[in-house]
């Protein structure tokens, strides 16, 4: 039978995981710039901008999207999380924001010949704690930490700063570090390319460390989400992602990169996966059922019947952005073919 609660959730599901996707790699472009090493850093930092600069508003569109699914289609849920998760979501906001005019300002301080170099400290700093943040909000759904008493949701430090969501903003973190050098593999040639190839295999071994870490963590902390979390379906999508991510790793070594990409993003989606099947059938683990926190029937139809009208605008559109700017390799520069 047509159950469109069922069927909104996996929309707003996918949402976050093309954010993730797109987004996270341009927050990770934000995190290189800070991590930027070597004699080609200043090289590094500039290939990073470059790449986001055609596409770093763009990407919010798929934030925007979730937020107004949830509102649409699970109004009492988007009312908890908000109240409950708001220091996070603020600080997630807020960061957006600097981060997008820092980012303005400096493109514009070069191109009239008067950087502020104060700029770019913002937008690496806003570019990792927005993620954090946001990484915190996500994992305090899981953490069992939201309490609802008697329509009164729970408020405090508490609710989102544990533990569980600690580390949930760490692998928020490592997600977008993650993506956006395995995306630069393919931007860049010669010595910046090798650069970009040892950071993204760097950021792999993060990334496993860390959700590794998760695991008995949330047993400790989370034990209704680890309970699920270990039982067939999420685990599948764990074990699944573990050997995409060993597959990137062994691309990245052999130099595929078009194909390293691939995986890459299959191991972000399974790992997402992995924890929205462990979270559901709840939009708050054991507090907010998705048909307690969902609009009434014919709001959802209204939703599910709208949506494929605005994704046949959307997403072709989308669609001829990020492929006018795929990104072909930059042709090497002397220095760089010069390099052993």
């Amino acid at each position: 039978m047509f159950d469109p609660v069922s069927l909104a959730a996996l929309v707003a599901a996918l949402g976050l995981v093309l954010y993730a996707l797109f987004g996270g790699a341009d927050f990770g472009g934000g995190i290189w710039t800070a991590l930027a090493f070597g004699p080609r850093a200043p090289e590094q930092r500039e290939a990073l901008f470059n790449a986001i600069g055609p596409v770093w508003e763009t990407n919010h569109v798929w934030l925007i999207f979730v937020v107004v699914t949830l509102f649409t289609a699970f109004p009492a849920g988007f009312a908890a999380l908000f109240i409950a998760l708001m220091p996070p979501l603020v600080v997630a906001l807020v960061g957006i924001n600097f981060r997008g005019a820092a980012y303005a300002f400096r493109h514009y301080g070069r191109a009239s010949g008067r950087e502020v170099p104060f700029s770019a400290r913002v937008f690496e700093i806003a570019s990792v704690l927005t993620p954090f943040a946001l990484g915190m909000a996500v994992s305090a759904t899981a953490a069992g930490s939201i309490t609802i008493d008697n329509d009164v949701v729970a408020t405090g430090t508490g609710v989102w700063l544990n533990p569980f969501t600690l580390m949930g903003g760490v692998v928020g973190i490592c997600i977008c570090a993650y993506l956006a050098p395995v995306y630069m593999t393919v931007r860049v040639r010669g010595a910046l390319q090798e650069d970009f190839r040892n950071a993204s295999i760097a950021a792999g071994v993060a990334l496993g460390v860390v959700t590794a870490a998760m695991i008995p963590l949330a047993l400790q902390t989370a034990p209704e989400f680890s309970h699920r979390l270990l039982g067939s379906w999420p685990m599948l999508c764990v074990v699944m992602a573990v050997l995409a991510g060993v597959a990137t790793q062994l691309l990245l070594l052999l130099r595929r990169y078009r194909l390293a990409q691939v995986m890459t993003a299959a191991t972000i989606v399974l790992t997402l996966a992995g924890f929205a099947a462990a979270l559901h059938p709840d939009l708050i683990i054991q507090e907010m059922p998705l048909h307690v926190a969902a609009a009434p029937r014919s709001t959802l139809i209204a939703y599910l019947t709208v949506l494929p009208i605005g994704a046949v605008i959307l997403v072709p559109s989308l669609w001829f952005l990020y492929w006018t700017f795929r990104g072909e390799p930059a042709p090497e520069s002397p220095s760089e073919g010069n390099e052993p």
